[in-house]
């Protein structure tokens, strides 16, 4: 989770002490919308003098002065009405005769200027790095974005990201997914893989929810108990079914914060590990085979096509059925459900589509320059993907009937 960022006021030199006196003379500043008044003032008088120096530039001579070499020349000013961050301002567009004049501070026909920010977080979204960040802004809008002001611009993100993190959440979801997408990262001039866990929960609406994303490292009983003891401090009282891959120390976290949790192996990653070593040719068959054990219709009938299954494989590939006989435990739960139940939890389909815009960061960049600027993209990537989370899960109405009676009183 991103540490806030405290913004340190240093010591005041006596040239600011001098600005700042002058500002509060000059706007008899009383209260905090005088600041904010005396803003929109500086920027409007900012804007002005920078389309005075460009008409200076465009001209070849200042404002004061007149060259006889030319046959152009300043030709009074328009006003222009512009949108802000601060509000509504009024400027006056220089002139000239051949109306050759093309400001690009405030480019002709643009009447917002408060939306670079906006584009530039947008872009960040998208996976694009500062350095395609800045060097788009100055494709398209003529003018030079620094790296360091594209940084500055998405650091604003950071506070929304810790409220995000921290936000309450509810108190019960029958559904809970954990999976990771992997990233490089640079770490003190060494590249690393570091990997990104995303908790994605279904509500008692049906509806997907990422409930956090955390950045890490090394996996372990402690690391996830310290992460699902976060969703209790935000509200989590009880989880029905928690579907993940093989986590290192997952099982002995939930049962140690959620006891009466069901741990579902995602059978999907259970499927791809089995295949990660079975050779192209006999890949289709091995997984033909597979989908009799976790589509039986009951645990007894399961167990029968998993010996079946590891005869049949058993002499070309040894050990790839080891996975399955050492999981059953946390395989076998997807059997107390119907099929349309089952279809909701045991896989992470849910979660995919999500994974997908992350996976679109990894195109864009091969390294992040450090873990904060992935959670960032990360947090951005996830409201961009999640704009179209605007139903219930498929099957919602039957699966939250099965799990009310299979699971009596946990649910509202």
């Amino acid at each position: 989770m991103a540490k806030k960022e405290v913004y340190k006021v240093e010591k005041l030199t006596e040239g600011k002490k001098n600005l700042i006196n002058g500002l509060l003379q000059e706007y008899d500043i009383q209260d905090a919308s005088d600041i904010q008044d005396a803003l929109k003032d500086l920027l409007g008088g900012t804007i002005q003098e920078m389309l005075e120096s460009e008409m200076d530039n465009h001209l070849g001579y200042n404002k004061y002065k007149r060259s006889s070499d030319v046959d152009n020349y300043r030709n009074g000013t328009k006003s222009k009405r512009v949108r802000s961050k601060y509000g509504e301002l009024d400027i006056d567009v220089p002139q000239d005769r051949r109306s050759s004049f093309e400001p690009q501070i405030v480019p002709k026909r643009q009447k917002d200027i408060s939306q670079i920010d906006d584009k530039i977080i947008s872009m960040y979204a998208k996976g694009m790095s500062t350095r395609q960040i800045s060097e788009t802004i100055e494709d398209i809008y003529g003018f030079d974005v620094s790296e360091g002001m594209v940084s500055d611009i998405t650091d604003k993100l950071l506070p929304e990201i810790e409220n995000w993190q921290n936000r309450p959440l509810a108190s019960v979801y029958p559904i809970i997914f954990i999976d990771a997408v992997h990233f490089s990262v640079r770490d003190d001039g060494i590249i690393r893989k570091l990997a990104a866990y995303v908790v994605l929960g279904i509500n008692e609406d049906g509806r997907k929810e990422v409930l956090t994303i955390e950045v890490g490292e090394n996996e372990s009983s402690k690391y996830w108990l310290s992460v699902l003891n976060s969703l209790k401090n935000r509200g989590v009282q009880d989880i029905i079914i928690l579907c993940a891959d093989g986590l290192s120390g997952i099982k002995e976290a939930i049962a140690a914060a959620f006891p009466q949790t069901e741990y579902q192996r995602c059978i999907v990653h259970q499927v791809r590990n089995t295949l990660k070593y079975v050779a192209n040719k006999d890949m289709k068959a091995f997984a033909k085979d597979l989908k009799t054990i976790y589509t039986a219709p009951d645990e007894k009938t399961a167990l029968k096509q998993l010996d079946a299954v590891t005869h049949k494989w058993d002499e070309k590939y040894p050990t790839a059925m080891n996975r399955w006989k050492d999981n059953w435990d946390v395989i076998s739960p997807i059997f107390k459900f119907s099929s349309d139940v089952r279809v909701a939890f045991y896989t992470t389909n849910s979660i995919e589509s999500l994974n997908s815009s992350y996976r679109r960061l990894n195109r864009q960049r091969s390294v992040f320059p450090s873990s904060q600027a992935l959670l960032k993209a990360l947090y951005l990537a996830t409201f961009e993907a999640t704009k179209k989370w605007t139903m219930p899960i498929r099957n919602w109405g039957k699966v939250y009937g099965e799990l009310s009676i299979m699971f009596q009183g946990r649910l509202g």
